[in-house]
């Protein structure tokens, strides 16, 4: 739009060529958001990646696409039903190349993937603002260089975009955008290519290649079908040049001219309707047929409006929520990992101040609605119908329109629609610019705006390095949010400073008392702290709330075992089993190794067997002891302690032979494993095989040679064997790193009466 260049004239003085503007978006991309490179892995990306065994290589490629983002499978009732096999593909390719869980490389290609949107984004503003005019050599005749590189630039720099680019998980938004600009980008020169003479086979490829990228864009992030909507859009009120305001006018003049209908017999243009129509259907239809089953299953503390029984007060919440992400692009200074759990408190009443909010969101909507729709200016209605369409049509998805979404507010959603943004924002300061006479002061006032976003690119970037960064960035922002003093009390909990946990669980509890997971957390610490009172009664309560939490049964049960209600523990442990069948540990002894902080997941509780193993051996039933151990096994071969304990108790009872074959075949599950050597070792021992056990025993104190125990037992070893002198060395090597232990001392001693005897009668 020539117009609008020049308005802008002022603004941004010199026209920078192609090559250097790119170079100058690129470089500003990259540098805003360059702090986050050396981050770790947070929030999401410990599920999506640390956890998501699709990344490794002994997960067939073919399983990527029968599995959801995290890595669970589509057909499962539990599943996220989030389906982005490509962007899981490139985790997979970044594990391969990094060489394991090295974030260094996954941010790395996060960052450039945004540098590669922005540069891109240049095109897509040129097209926006300049039009689709060519000349008879096919060469574009307005490319807008001051409006695209002002709007690319305001794009390069929105503080919004962190959560995409710095958070690893990001780059499925990321992957979306890029091959959704790219679709776009094909349309349009599908439409370069129809010229004069619609529907040819160049025109046809192109609207072919653009439907196929966005299937691509959809692999990558469900957002990414939007795209068939917007190139619909863009064909019909662009290059159809359709007027609704003339177009409502000659309906109520009851003109019947050709021109009224010109449009829509146009051949080519209903083709291209066409195949979007048939191809959106198509991906939907297999989209939804992969899902296996219906829509995910979200909780009320997801997003709460949803579950509202009053239709007004879900609309008027529904609206509440749009006008906030208007607010994060307007002003992204308040930005918050999570905005669920009480962050933002239903809207109950047309009463509630907040209702102004979306009064004047829709306001402004219904204005620039209007004017994109029914203005006179042909270049005007193009950039306000590409603009609103940017901004509205890639966020259709996350809007609860057309079914629940999993989140109140999330600022990952916004990185498409703040292209939309940006395109009106340099229209507005083009439309300012040309009704003021003083254009320093706009120019300051968009240099303020392109600075002031830089540095709060650069400080986001630097929260989202940390977890514990993260996590206290958002007390600030929502106070109010659970999850928050949720996650800052696991972060505690794992860095071991389990009193300041407590403090933040035991809020998490109260801004949400049916938080069941920082209830399971909280029991956790105060049961190792053995307040076991009050973790009963918090678990007791958990269970309660949510009859089928496995993690928290099986924490009751270990409660309930140090309370010696030891049929009351069994039962605790079988209703763990009966509500997660797949819960490697539950047979062995229930949370011995649950870390306070952990999340509430199947991964990270392995105890459920293991400790219903420890139970029944404390119990003396030595049989149900075996069997639970060994299915717990079966469940998680690796399982070091439950293949220990196996050994150990049949050492005991006297089953020797048994204990060694048991031994083996865990030493080949886990052949580095140096509590196996140990363990296998001392039956080894008592059945004199002195030889394959000093063996084991030299490999396990070579894997860790600080462990007293490994030292004593092998100095027991050659005491029976007769190697009295190898045994004195061990003996004090035991003795020096545990100086207290009472049968290492006696026997240390008989062994020196030993030497003493054996010298005297050499004398």
């Amino acid at each position: 739009m020539v117009e609008l260049d020049a308005d802008l004239d002022h603004i941004v003085p010199s026209v920078l060529p192609p090559f250097w503007a790119k170079l100058v978006v690129g470089f500003i991309s990259l540098l805003c958001f360059a702090r986050s490179y050396d981050g770790d892995f947070v929030f999401d990306d410990s599920e999506a990646i640390v956890n998501n065994k699709d990344l490794q290589s002994d997960t067939p490629l073919g399983d990527l696409w029968h599995h959801d983002f995290w890595g669970s499978k589509l057909s499962s009732n539990t599943s996220h039903k989030s389906y982005r096999p490509l962007t899981v593909l490139t985790f997979r390719i970044n594990y391969y190349l990094s060489g394991g869980f090295h974030p260094v490389g996954f941010h790395v290609v996060n960052i450039l993937l945004h540098g590669s949107i922005s540069i891109l984004m240049l095109d897509v503003f040129s097209v926006l603002f300049g039009g689709l005019q060519y000349t008879g050599k096919g060469q574009r005749v307005h490319l807008a260089p001051r409006a695209s590189l002002l709007a690319t630039l305001l794009f390069a720099v929105h503080p919004v975009h962190t959560e995409c680019v710095a958070g690893v998980v990001g780059r499925a938004d990321l992957l979306c955008a890029l091959f959704f600009l790219l679709s776009f980008l094909g349309y349009c020169q599908a439409l370069k290519e129809t010229g004069n003479k619609e529907g040819t086979h160049s025109s046809t490829f192109w609207v072919l290649l653009s439907i196929f990228l966005g299937a691509v864009a959809m692999l990558c992030k469900e957002q990414g079908i939007t795209v068939l909507g917007l190139n619909a859009v863009f064909d019909i009120l662009v290059i159809g040049k359709l007027n609704i305001l003339a177009a409502v006018r000659k309906v109520l003049h009851k003109n019947k001219s050709q021109e009224n209908t010109g449009m829509f017999k146009n051949g080519g243009l209903l083709f291209r309707i066409a195949l979007l129509t048939i191809g959106g259907t198509s991906m939907l239809y297999i989209r939804w047929k992969i899902m296996g089953t219906g829509p995910p299953a979200f909780t009320e503390v997801d997003n709460p409006a949803s579950f509202a029984d009053s239709m007004l007060v879900r609309a008027i919440n529904y609206n509440y929520y749009y006008s906030l992400n208007a607010w994060l692009l307007l002003c992204p200074w308040w930005l918050c990992f999570d905005w669920s759990m009480g962050c933002i408190p239903l809207i109950k009443s047309v009463g509630d101040w907040r209702v102004i909010a979306l009064a004047a969101l829709w306001l402004c909507l219904i204005g620039l609605i209007f004017q994109a729709l029914c203005s006179e200016d042909s270049c005007k209605r193009r950039i306000l119908t590409l603009g609103l369409g940017f901004l509205v049509i890639p966020f259709l998805p996350a809007s609860n329109l057309f079914f629940r979404v999993g989140f109140v507010v999330a600022e990952r959603v916004l990185y498409l629609p703040s292209a939309g943004y940006c395109v009106l924002l340099t229209f507005g300061f083009g439309a300012l610019s040309r009704h003021t006479k003083k254009k320093k002061p706009v120019a300051a006032i968009i240099l303020g705006i392109l600075l002031i976003n830089a540095l709060r690119c650069v400080i986001r970037s630097g929260e989202w390095r940390s977890e514990e960064q993260l996590f206290r960035s958002a007390l600030s922002v929502c106070p109010l949010n659970a999850k928050v003093h949720y996650n800052i009390g696991k972060n505690l909990a794992d860095q071991g400073n389990q009193t300041a946990a407590i403090k933040y669980y035991r809020e998490a509890v109260r801004l949400n008392p049916k938080y069941v997971h920082a209830m399971n957390n909280l029991g956790n610490i105060l049961k190792e702290r053995n307040e076991l009172q009050e973790a009963e009664e918090l678990l007791s309560l958990a269970v309660q709330i949510q009859p089928d939490f496995a993690a928290a049964w099986m924490n009751l049960g270990i409660v309930q075992n140090s309370l010696k209600r030891f049929e009351e523990a069994e039962q605790s442990y079988r209703t763990a089993i009966k509500h997660r069948r797949k819960y490697p540990d539950c047979y062995y002894n229930l949370g011995r190794l649950v870390r306070a902080g952990s999340p509430s997941f199947p991964s990270q509780y392995p105890d459920c067997y293991y400790n219903l193993g420890r139970l029944y051996a404390d119990l003396n039933r030595h049989v149900d002891a075996l069997n639970a151990w060994r299915n717990a096994t079966v469940l998680k071969p690796e399982h070091s302690l439950a293949w220990n304990n196996m050994i150990i108790l049949l050492d005991n009872t006297g089953n020797l032979a048994q204990a060694e074959a048991v031994g083996r075949e865990a030493l080949q599950l886990i052949p580095n494993d140096h509590s196996l050597m140990f363990s296998l070792a001392n039956v080894l021992g008592k059945s004199q095989k002195y030889k394959e056990s000093e063996a084991l025993f030299l490999k396990a104190i070579k894997a860790n040679p600080n462990v007293a125990s490994y030292h004593g037992n092998l100095a027991v070893l050659y005491h029976r064997w007769g190697h009295l002198d190898s045994a004195k060395k061990h003996y004090e090597i035991s003795l020096q790193l545990d100086p207290v232990a009472v049968g290492t001392k006696e026997n240390y001693s008989l062994l020196r009466r030993k030497l003493e005897q054996t010298q005297k009668k050499d004398v």
